[in-house]
């Protein structure tokens, strides 16, 4: 096979469609679907060598595949990141990172604004493994630098968060987290690659669910984690081999393809979305429009210095509470109720009964998340007909 085209020079659109393409001896058009679970070998040396790595080549799809490494590479060239890692879903990506990365008698310290898995990632399975974890207000810089202990060895936050879109400083936090000898890793997925680059701004390590906007088209799971070819090799490759949480060929191919709409796809979604801001702020039944393109965002100086864009969702808190939340939500015709976000269809959620159900009452009030607030993802129908639609859902609520 021919070795992935050089697209770091590239514009972002380019990459998308270019970026970390492998050609077989046929010169598909398409990228190459390769399903296999295994590798064959010319000679028994040759196998002796490619398993010793003193010979480059696949041995396992557990392991790495054609496929899963076109994704890896395209991934890198958008992220500019060193190396990556394909995985199953995007929670895998994150207890692999956060995993891979920490053992007993360490200490995390994580932004309490977390999706409700990541949560449990944070709280219970590193706390089983004998790992300590303290979580603070992402927002406040002072928490991350009190939390801080000789053990810390890595903070984790998602910026903005899921779902009331507050942002966290990564920048900020990256120096406080380096100063303490811990590593940054950020979930990037509310942002996507395009409108937020944390890698930039000083994580370490940068993870995603690709079954969000990456493939963004409600078919299937996936996720990656990026950073240097160092702390791959170092922290996540043995991990990775050995406990499984690897990407299938036919999920990597899926991805590919929705990679090369990606800027198209969020171009319009964010669009549309600042557009249904302003048609929720003008709403007497809607008490608050939390969305990071709008000046009247707490944090809108932070926006404009660590976002190129607005995000493709927004977080709605309607006066009448859930039983409002639902009757607008149950009127709506074209905006679908489903817990995904980022895809090309408009989805909404209820959060407090939903993503966020396992928090406790306490919990989600100190996020901010009630029983009025919904979540809403949107997508790339016609904006027109997206008003129209939330036009008669506000007056059913």
């Amino acid at each position: 096979m021919s070795k992935p085209d050089e697209t770091s020079r590239l514009r972002p659109a380019t990459q998308m469609v270019h970026g970390g393409t492998m050609r077989s001896g046929f010169g598909e058009t398409s990228e190459a679907l390769f399903l296999t679970q295994g590798f064959v070998y010319p000679t028994a040396e040759a196998a002796e060598a490619r398993f010793k790595g003193e010979e480059p080549g696949y041995v396992y799809s557990r392991y790495a595949n054609p496929t899963t490494r076109m994704f890896e590479e395209r991934m890198m060239a958008l992220e500019g990141a060193e190396d990556a890692r394909a995985t199953a879903s995007g929670m895998a990506a994150i207890s692999t990172a956060l995993q891979c990365a920490v053992k007993a008698g360490d200490h995390v310290v994580a932004a309490r604004a977390l999706f409700g898995s990541c949560r449990y990632i944070i709280e219970t399975v590193l706390g089983r493994a004998g790992v300590a974890c303290t979580l603070v207000d992402g927002r406040d810089l002072d928490q991350w630098r009190a939390a801080v202990r000789p053990e810390t060895k890595l903070f984790f936050l998602e910026s903005p968060t899921n779902p009331t879109l507050e942002l966290v400083d990564i920048r900020a936090v990256a120096d406080i987290a380096h100063a303490a000898g811990a590593v940054l890793v950020v979930d990037n997925v509310f942002a996507t690659p395009l409108q937020q680059k944390p890698l930039e701004l000083g994580a370490d390590v940068v993870v995603y669910s690709a079954t969000k906007h990456i493939d963004g088209q409600g078919r299937c799971l996936g996720g990656v984690i990026l950073s240097s070819k160092e702390w791959i090799e170092k922290n996540v490759q043995d991990f990775f081999r050995h406990t499984g949480p690897s990407l299938s060929p036919f999920n990597a191919w899926t991805l590919l393809k929705g990679l090369e709409t990606l800027p198209l796809r969020v171009a319009q979604q964010t669009s549309n979305a600042a557009r249904l801001a302003d048609v929720f702020a003008a709403s007497p039944k809607v008490a608050s429009v939390i969305y990071p393109g709008r000046a009247d965002h707490p944090q809108a100086e932070l926006v404009k210095r660590q976002m190129s864009g607005g995000s493709t969702l927004l977080a709605i808190d309607l006066a009448g509470g859930k039983e409002a939340a639902f009757r607008f939500s149950n009127a709506l015709q074209i905006v679908k109720i489903s817990n995904n976000l980022g895809d090309a269809k408009s989805l909404i959620t209820h959060p407090a009964t939903t993503t966020h159900k396992s928090l406790t009452d306490e919990a989600r009030a100190e996020l901010g998340i009630g029983p009025g607030l919904l979540r809403l993802s949107v997508g790339i129908e016609d904006v027109e007909d997206l008003v129209e639609d939330i036009a008669r859902a506000l007056a059913a609520a």
